[in-house]
């Protein structure tokens, strides 16, 4: 089944051109999930309970334009398969004129945190979500292959304010860091982000960046160069 989350873009989530951002649509959407699966009642509470977890493994969103301030928008999301461990979920943004301006799609993956390994869904959570037709929107592969070239940026210290209730370094954090790395006039109009191990508090990360045409690709890597995330802007 679906599920609207009707709100005002507020001054606290948008920049100085006062639209809301790339990393602001992240924290939209997993606010949108996250009402979402607490409304069926396997929320945080229930998943804690259980010794579970959905973990994000990848984002694909695409931007006819952003949200701005005082702007009344609708989010809404829906579970549209499942697959073994994974959850497939779209989200869009509907603006008050009906137009759909953002579409995403996402990739989860069901973790036994006693264990820490994935764990094949309970079908009662696949019942109560069901399923909805998927966006029509271009899918990519869970995975963004790693640029061999790149140019190599200063590291930085994973601090407590990026870290969310899981403990890791919060899905949006990831992509809003990344794009401090980008010139000043791009625009972005997609974005894709592959998140292949969790950064916790006092993790040292070290940037990696690839410019090629309209893209940057930005690595966040540990010190042995195995990423992080791997964050694509176009």
């Amino acid at each position: 089944m679906k599920y609207r989350m009707n709100h005002c873009v507020r001054f606290s989530e948008v920049s100085s051109n006062q639209h809301a951002g790339i990393a602001q649509l992240i924290n939209y959407f997993q606010d949108c999930s996250s009402f979402h699966s607490n409304s069926l009642g396997v929320g945080f509470d229930y998943l804690a309970k259980n010794h579970r977890a959905w973990l994000m493994s990848g984002w694909q969103i695409e931007v006819d334009r952003f949200p701005v301030f005082g702007e009344e928008i609708t989010i809404e999301t829906w579970p549209y398969d499942w697959k073994g461990v994974y959850g497939f979920r779209n989200f869009h943004i509907i603006d008050s004129n009906n137009h759909e301006i953002v579409r995403a799609n996402s990739i989860w993956v069901h973790m036994d945190t006693k264990e820490g390994k994935p764990l094949r869904y309970d079908g009662k959570e696949v019942d109560l979500y069901g399923t909805e037709p998927k966006l029509d929107m271009t899918y990519y592969p869970r995975k963004i292959r790693a640029p061999k070239t790149f140019t190599q940026a200063e590291p930085f210290a994973v601090i407590r304010s990026y870290i969310d209730t899981y403990q890791h370094m919060n899905n949006a954090q990831y992509v809003s860091l990344a794009e401090e790395y980008l010139p000043e006039d791009f625009d972005i109009h997609s974005l894709r982000v592959y998140y292949k191990q969790a950064a916790v508090a006092g993790d040292v990360i070290y940037p990696r960046i690839t410019a090629d045409e309209n893209t940057y690709t930005i690595q966040l890597c540990r010190e042995d160069g195995d990423p992080y995330a791997i964050i694509s802007f176009s």
